[in-house]
């Protein structure tokens, strides 16, 4: 298959979670409107999609490893769709948080089973390289989805916004089915038994630098999940902005991750991996330092208020390639499972975010940059503190086998 469209696919199949989070927010307000609610009681829209793709990201990497990544990844992009659709036509909102909650638990599986996907073709720099390359074209979903979003809303009303994600994924799932093929071969597969599979969870969970490394990782994001989560709160409430105004928000935080990911790549084969982490790290501890004092001296406006945090996801991006890459090494063999959990740390995250410290975030924009700022010192000390003590012979602890099983029981 040719690499160019492997890597578009791998990223097209990554958007999908954000597509369904970003393209939608700027209805959040309209939604509360038309179902008459409070915009709190809207928000949770969103924070139950997140809970269900928290949820099921811990099982995606599991099934592909058992049955493979192809056929996995076909059914839950089938079931994304319908559940698409059935989002766009839902007439309340308890209906409308039912198909949110079945398209949370559907939308993951491109992304896990795409990293893991990445493991099974390639390694080391050259891996990092290409998961990269997936974050530059993974980043024009948040830069573009809430753009045509808010044009889409104005223009058509929100169940528009479902009807383009249906579309969307739906040519998706035309264009896998065609052109997608197995990367992980029978004989490399693990029998999929419950117990077993929960054995091994446990053992990924005992882990101590593997589970301080994905944590980490989800916390490089916590600052800029605070905006996405609350960008209707922080657009039209705090830089007093209309509707149709998103990209002022979004396109400077994607533009900022797409450079850095793609400097990560071209860095990855002239730079150690340590270096590029390092760096990455330096960069999101001064912007961040700077949006908190920007959002302390002056208040919040178009374009000040978003160049910190612009810088802020340069460095982020420049070193999550590289952390991710190192993180599933530790389980070289068992990197569909490994990348289940990454996901859950990130999902699970945002979910608590956009649930609980969200909605106590609106109307404040030194807020947000505290929030920025405490990212950055939970995500800097987990990381520390998870390569201080390399993991040794990680991927020997699992439980391949029935007879393994009897042995652990005995």
């Amino acid at each position: 298959m040719n690499r160019r469209l492997l890597i578009f696919i791998l990223a097209a199949l990554s958007m999908l979670g954000a597509l369904s989070i970003d393209a939608y927010l700027p209805a959040l307000l309209t939604i509360a409107h038309v179902f008459t609610v409070t915009p709190a009681a809207a928000q949770q829209t969103l924070t139950v999609y997140l809970i269900a793709f928290a949820f099921m990201t811990l099982f995606y990497g599991t099934l592909s490893d058992s049955f493979g990544r192809r056929p996995v990844l076909l059914l839950s992009m089938l079931l994304y769709v319908l559940s698409s659709i059935g989002a766009g036509l839902s007439s309340s909102l308890g209906m409308l948080i039912l198909f949110r909650f079945l398209q949370g638990a559907t939308a993951g599986s491109g992304s896990v089973i795409g990293r893991a996907m990445v493991g099974d073709l390639f390694s080391g720099a050259e891996a990092q390289r290409v998961m990269s390359y997936i974050s530059v074209v993974f980043g024009l979903a948040p830069a573009i989805a809430p753009i045509l979003g808010g044009w889409l809303l104005a223009s058509f009303g929100w169940r528009s916004i479902f009807g383009f994600i249906a579309t969307f994924s739906g040519l998706l799932l035309l264009l896998c089915a065609r052109t997608l093929r197995e990367s992980l071969p029978v004989e490399k597969r693990h029998p999929f038994r419950f117990r077993p599979v929960l054995l091994n969870y446990l053992h990924v969970g005992s882990c101590r630098p593997f589970m301080l490394q994905g944590l980490s990782i989800a916390f490089t994001f916590w600052g800029i999940m605070m905006y996405i989560g609350s960008a209707p709160a922080f657009v039209i409430q705090i830089l007093h902005l209309r509707d149709t105004d998103y990209g002022w928000l979004f396109i400077p935080l994607i533009g900022g991750m797409t450079a850095g990911s793609w400097t990560a790549g071209w860095c990855s084969h002239r730079f150690q991996s340590s270096t590029l982490i390092g760096t990455g790290f330096a960069i999101m501890a001064v912007a961040a330092a700077v949006n908190l004092a920007y959002s302390l001296l002056v208040p919040a406006a178009i374009p000040w208020a978003i160049v910190a945090p612009m810088f802020y996801c340069f460095g982020m991006a420049l070193a999550t390639p590289a952390m991710t890459v190192r993180a599933l090494e530790i389980f070289p063999r068992h990197r569909g499972l490994a990348a289940s959990l990454q996901g859950f740390f990130f999902m699970a995250l945002f979910a608590i975010g956009s649930g609980v410290v969200c909605p106590l975030l609106f109307g404040s924009a030194w807020k947000f940059a505290t929030g920025v700022v405490s990212g950055v010192i939970v995500s800097a000390f987990c990381w520390w503190a998870g390569t201080s003590t390399p993991p040794t012979h990680a991927d020997e602890g699992f439980i391949e086998e029935e007879r393994d099983l009897a042995k652990e029981m005995h």
